[in-house]
């Protein structure tokens, strides 16, 4: 299968499958009250990690995951560089825990995706907006105190398989503030799916680690915490690129 048409197959199904489980939104919304924060987090993770490990046959990706025994029970927040838009489904498909991320606002607009993500407990972020940008942390928080597990990507944008970009510190106080640990991930080769191929869906193998928890010490400024994190993701992305060639 050619570039432009597995672009076009994996692009037909990401917007086609959605619309299709609506029903079974309406279903799980129904049975809410009787299940736990855990049990309807996991209920709900089930058809998008469906949907995302399609998404990864479709445009021939091969997923390499380690690290699972690092998971913990209860809520965490999960903190990755972010390589490429192919990190999202990559995560989904792969990591066996349900967790809501940060997103860009604009993704709200889209009909029936927007709806899952609410269930997922995604917290929705204005980037142009500073005050959007403060309330993103409290929601985060939230979720977290409320027992939801979250992703987040301190770098604000895609590397694109270039080096990582300088971590911002949010991250640091959201779990702080939740008092939840952190569990850092390093991703590699999601770039290659896309980015790397003028934004043409390209079969490729992605690596993904999952690191041991970390906690802030107590004379541990928030600067020195965030640059421990970044410099644990940014050394094992090293070796997951050795593996990669």
């Amino acid at each position: 299968m050619n570039k432009l048409l597995r672009s076009i197959v994996t692009y037909s199904y990401i917007i086609g499958y959605i619309p299709t489980q609506l029903n079974t939104l309406k279903k799980l919304r129904k049975r809410k009250a009787e299940l736990t924060t855990a049990e309807y987090d996991q209920a709900v993770f089930e058809t998008p990690q469906r949907w995302s490990q399609n998404i990864l046959k479709k445009a021939g990706a091969t997923a390499h995951l380690t690290g699972t025994e690092n998971l913990q029970e209860g809520p965490v927040l999960f903190v990755a560089n972010h390589e490429g838009n192919f990190d999202i489904p990559v995560l989904i498909a792969t990591v066996p825990k349900p967790f809501g991320f940060l997103s860009k606002v604009e993704v709200k607009k889209i009909p029936f995706i927007a709806d899952w993500m609410d269930e997922l407990n995604c917290v929705f972020i204005d980037r142009s907006n500073r005050r959007s940008a403060l309330n993103s942390i409290s929601d985060s928080v939230e979720s977290l105190k409320a027992g939801h597990s979250l992703l987040l990507f301190p770098e604000g944008a895609r590397s694109k398989g270039n080096e990582m970009k300088e971590f911002k510190t949010g991250f640091v106080r959201i779990a702080a503030k939740a008092q939840v640990p952190i569990i850092p991930i390093a991703i590699v080769g999601t770039s290659r799916l896309m980015e790397q191929n003028e934004n043409k869906i390209t079969p490729a193998e992605v690596f993904v680690k999952i690191l041991p928890a970390v906690y802030q010490q107590q004379d541990e400024s928030t600067d020195t915490f965030k640059e421990r994190v970044e410099r644990l993701i940014q050394d094992a992305r090293s070796d997951l690129q050795g593996e990669s060639r």
